[in-house]
């Protein structure tokens, strides 16, 4: 088992920035890929960014490229999402996830442990 806990959220404005982290627990974290997705009100659940074992490949979603950044530090057990630029339509419910296996990183029911969310909401 894998225990994550997401903070970091809030209330900001747009072009504004937050960081979230995800603390993990229970096994060891550097095992694991990392991956980030959002929900918003009546949409599903999509893919943010991901970040691999070592943290020495990333991936993102188009949406966010060149404003939000995905990394960790496995020595902390935290992996982290940078938001710069936000925008009302990031507007979202966070979750960090985790997964053994890079393949359909981008695929949230390929993920094995969910944090309870974090709410970043962005005004406009």
């Amino acid at each position: 088992q894998v225990q994550l806990v997401e903070s970091g959220g809030g209330l900001v404005q747009a072009g504004g920035s937050l960081r979230l982290s995800c603390a993990a627990s229970g096994r060891t974290f550097s095992d694991y890929i990392m991956g980030w997705f959002r929900q918003a009100p009546g949409k599903e659940r999509e893919f943010v960014a991901a970040i691999n074992w070592g943290g020495g490949s990333t991936y993102y979603a188009d949406s966010v490229k060149g404003r939000f950044t995905i990394s960790r530090d496995n020595a902390r057990s935290t992996g982290y999402l940078q938001m710069n630029n936000l925008k009302p339509e990031d507007t979202a419910v966070y979750y960090c996830a985790v997964k053994r296996f890079i393949a359909s990183y981008y695929r949230s029911g390929a993920y094995e442990y969910w944090g309870q969310g974090t709410q970043v909401t962005v005004s406009s």
